[in-house]
């Protein structure tokens, strides 16, 4: 009598799925639990040590001591510079739920060092659409695809990019999805202007 018990690769496919659903969802509700925790700590900051100012003249001090207390009770994560990034975090999302989990607190702390808040809406939406990673996020800041969309068109273009920085891009008919890099060029040619 044999002990190699074959199992069907089915029932294998189907256990690894539900384990790789499983491990995505718990990933997914860590996240949005991380989010909303350093959403509230930058809230605490703020309406406590600051009295709800946007800066406390003694805030660099505060943070610092607040850092080493917190890394002393919980551990990495509560360096000062990370701390002003929850602080900024509460400033700049003033309502938690226009957080979306599907940014990253990496997604958000880059996110966070763009001051115009049309760039920086434009970044979080594309970046949720195309499903950036950090690093996709940082490229497209680096190579400023923003201010070139922007200046490929202009005037009308710009209403087009800030629409999408409001709520990201909307497929309408397949063209949207599939883009034609030579359109543009054939255009001009065709109307004598390339």
């Amino acid at each position: 009598m044999s002990n190699n018990l074959i199992i069907p690769q089915d029932m294998i496919s189907e256990i690894r799925g539900i384990m790789q659903s499983a491990r995505n969802r718990v990933a997914q509700q860590v996240n949005n639990e991380l989010l909303a925790a350093y959403w509230n700590i930058g809230r605490v900051i703020v309406e406590h040590e600051q009295n709800s100012k946007e800066r406390a003249e003694y805030g660099k001090e505060t943070l610092l001591q607040l850092s080493r207390v917190l890394t002393k009770e919980f551990g990495k994560g509560f360096s000062r510079s990370n701390l002003q990034n929850m602080r900024n975090f509460y400033l700049l999302y003033p309502i938690c739920q226009s957080v979306t989990g599907k940014l990253t607190w990496t997604h958000y702390c880059e996110l966070m060092t763009i001051s115009d808040p049309d760039r920086r809406g434009f970044y979080e939406k594309e970046c949720e659409r195309s499903c950036w990673s950090v690093r996709e996020l940082k490229r497209q800041i680096s190579t400023s695809l923003f201010e070139r969309l922007l200046l490929s068109d202009g005037t009308a273009n710009k209403e087009k990019v800030l629409e999408l920085a409001a709520k990201g891009q909307e497929i309408a008919k397949p063209e949207d999805i599939v883009k034609d890099p030579y359109r543009k060029l054939l255009n001009k040619l065709e109307m004598g202007r390339a």
